[in-house]
């Protein structure tokens, strides 16, 4: 099984409805986003997929995330844009954009130096 990474980043405010405490008003994060990618087999090139193709990919995914105010957008209308939340709707999203034989295995989201959370698949 061959792993591939990413890091990268992005800025968004949001607030936690229902939450009592600081993060309940609305307040900013500079996010860094850790994506790890699985593939079986490599490709002609010997890869499991370009990096640059990886970066745009997921550079096009956050730019919908990137200085909003997350709790604006549809997908967390009814959720809360928890740290959790947001690694898990990278996640989702990013899985349409990868080649054939190329998975999502693990998406980790920080809100802060030291504290984020991931989301992955359990496994079947």
């Amino acid at each position: 099984m061959y792993e591939l990474f990413l890091t990268t980043h992005f800025a968004a405010a949001h607030n936690l409805r229902g939450y009592e405490g600081a993060c309940e008003r609305l307040h900013g994060h500079n996010w860094r986003v850790d994506v790890l990618l699985r593939a079986e087999r490599l490709d002609a090139l010997g890869m499991v997929m370009d990096f640059r193709d990886l970066k745009a990919a997921t550079k096009r995914l956050l730019e919908g995330l990137d200085h909003r105010y997350l709790n604006e957008l549809e997908a967390f209308e009814t959720e809360n844009p928890t740290t959790e939340n947001v690694s898990r709707w990278i996640f989702e999203n990013l899985r349409g954009e990868l080649p054939d034989g190329v998975s999502v295995y693990k998406v980790a989201a920080w809100e802060s130096q030291g504290c984020g959370a991931s989301y992955m698949e359990a496994a079947l």
